[in-house]
């Protein structure tokens, strides 16, 4: 017998406490008027005795469901469940004898009931449901057989008969209440288990992809930085062909590793959406330029579309809605040999719709249900012809849905798809994209005193060779302690720091610039290959000024070194003054 049993009747008694005690009082009072005398009050009397004593004694259960009763405490819990059983029902005994007809057809309805109900309740402990049981069924058969042998009636016996029927068929009912109630709970372990495993196979995956992520982001960021390096140097016709295969494979296996963290975040729940103002058409117009020569070059015409009735400016996340039809397009440049890509943009309802109409292959009817599955494509040579991996289109439909909205998808083979996207959106005031002071002035750098914490040896040669261009005085250390001390003597313009590096890494560095010293104030850039938005947000809590990623973009990294030299020198003025 489990410990878990007998906490779950005392529960069950201590749930129902209330509603005996006032069964006990409806039925003092009907005996009562059956049969008025003082024992239905010294009845209850007894009642509200036996049931404080049953509270004190199973309240040990309730206040500690894990713990093992020894044989003395199930003894006194067996005992009290007796005694209780015994008072509550002998009402029954008063019934039968001075209540003529009504009192012994009440008497044997109330010890009926009284089985039913510790039958249900009380089979998950068998000592306690015996106790219980047996009492109940002492009344309900001694009760008709007293009377046949009392006063000669034998017939009367007939009445034990049908109780002895009730109370086999009770016990069979139990039975099966009991069988059901432990598959039940068998099978609610066994969810509970497989739950647990999910989550803990769920967190191994997450934990896996963060270091992936981080261990191919580190020789990447040494390929596609040393590619880029080249292509600063005098080169060749042959030369620059073979930089741009470099720079394009490392594009491709930095798609490839963002949509495997971008399907592992939608699948994990953890992927959040950024609502801000966007300009549509200055989107649609950026989306266009950027495809257009691909297109192009494959003899293919693309075209943007957009209602008079689609607003100017609308409020989503503008980085998904690009993301969405960032896929759709690069889909449909990749499946069309010759025609027509038309992007058509439409407001039906409060919602955006966007239709990328191709001429390419199309899908086969067939297969046109799997193209939103995760790593899958209209057929097997498919990757082997146009490449890519089967992530862009289940990515979209994921984000379209996060969004509220829906993506779906028709085709004719060898006539073409139409991929359609729909989203609901809330108009906004006007906008204009990139209305700002615009990229920073990279001749800002010149003269500028950086320091660099990596503990790589090749990403601070890189950095070195994209920053002194520039100008930059570099300090390059290889931990975050090292940091410090150099930050210690020496004040810098800005400061990069890695997240993982032995002895301290990025974040306490920070953390510990910002508590104190001649750099508590400097611009620090968090540069790094743990790219997830959980390592995001821990930079975030620490104070950082801009958070980049590995491989390094040599454009936006200058730029946001030169940014943060020029607030920072704007707030050092300001100070000043």
């Amino acid at each position: 017998m489990t410990l878990t049993t007998y906490a779950m009747v005392a529960q069950v008694r201590f749930r129902e406490l209330w509603t005996r005690l006032a069964l006990a009082a409806f039925i003092g009072v009907t005996a009562w008027v059956i049969s008025p005398s003082i024992w239905p009050a010294v009845w209850l009397g007894g009642v509200l005795a036996t049931q404080t004593v049953d509270w004190l004694v199973f309240r040990r259960f309730r206040e500690n469901p894990r713990w093992v009763p020894d044989r003395a405490y199930v003894a006194l819990s067996c005992l009290v469940t007796f005694l209780g059983v015994a008072v509550y029902s002998g009402i029954a005994v008063y019934l039968w004898i001075t209540g003529g007809e009504i009192g012994r057809l009440f008497a044997i309805v109330q010890v009926a009931g009284g089985l039913l109900h510790v039958s249900l309740h009380m089979h998950h402990a068998r000592p306690i449901l015996i106790s219980a049981v047996a009492t109940h069924g002492a009344y309900f058969l001694s009760l008709p057989i007293m009377t046949a042998v009392i006063i000669g009636e034998w017939q009367e016996a007939l009445i034990a008969i049908g109780c002895l029927l009730y109370m086999s068929h009770l016990v069979v009912a139990v039975r099966q209440s009991s069988t059901i109630t432990g598959a039940l709970r068998a099978a609610n372990a066994e969810a509970q288990e497989a739950r647990h495993k999910a989550e803990v196979a769920n967190a191994a995956k997450s934990d896996f992809l963060a270091v992936i992520s981080h261990e191919i982001r580190t020789p990447m960021n040494a390929v596609i930085s040393a590619a880029n390096l080249l292509r600063r140097t005098r080169l060749d016709d042959q030369q620059s062909e073979h930089v741009t295969m470099l720079t394009d494979a490392g594009d491709v296996l930095m798609g490839l590793l963002n949509d495997v963290l971008d399907v592992s975040k939608i699948e994990a729940g953890k992927m959040e959406l950024e609502v801000t103002d966007m300009d549509v058409r200055a989107r649609l117009t950026a989306l266009r330029r950027l495809w257009e020569p691909r297109a192009s070059a494959n003899d293919v015409n693309l075209v943007v579309r957009i209602a008079p009735a689609v607003p100017d400016a609308v409020r989503t996340d503008p980085l998904r809605f690009q993301q969405i039809l960032f896929n759709l397009i690069s889909n449909a440049v990749k499946f069309t040999a010759s025609g027509e890509i038309v992007v058509s943009v439409d407001w039906v309802d409060g919602q955006m719709v966007v239709a990328v109409t191709d001429s390419g292959v199309g899908i086969p009817a067939d297969r046109l249900g799997n193209v939103f599955n995760s790593f899958e494509q209209a057929d097997a040579g498919t990757t082997r012809r146009y490449g890519g991996t089967g992530l862009g289109l289940a990515i979209s439909r994921k984000l379209a849905r996060l969004m509220g909205g829906d993506l779906t998808a028709t085709s004719v083979v060898g006539q073409g798809s139409t991929f359609t996207l729909s989203l609901p959106m809330a108009m906004a005031v006007a906008v204009v994209e990139g209305e700002t002071s615009g990229p920073a002035d990279v001749s800002a750098l010149q003269g500028r005193s950086i320091l660099a914490a990596d503990d790589h040896e090749v990403n601070r040669r890189i950095l070195k060779l994209l920053l002194e261009p520039h100008g930059c005085n570099l300090t390059l250390v290889e931990n975050g302690q090292e940091a410090l001390e150099a930050a210690a003597g020496q004040r810098f313009d800005a400061i990069l720091l890695d997240m993982q590096m032995p002895v301290m890494d990025g974040l306490e560095a920070a953390r510990r610039l910002r508590a104190g010293g001649q750099n508590r104030t400097t611009p620090v850039i968090a540069l790094t290959a743990n790219a997830l938005d959980t390592h995001r947000a821990a930079w975030d809590q620490v104070g950082v000024h801009a958070f980049l990623t590995k491989p390094i973009d040599p454009i936006l990294l200058a730029s946001t070194l030169a940014e943060a030299c020029a607030d920072d020198g704007a707030s050092v003025e300001a100070a000043v003054a």
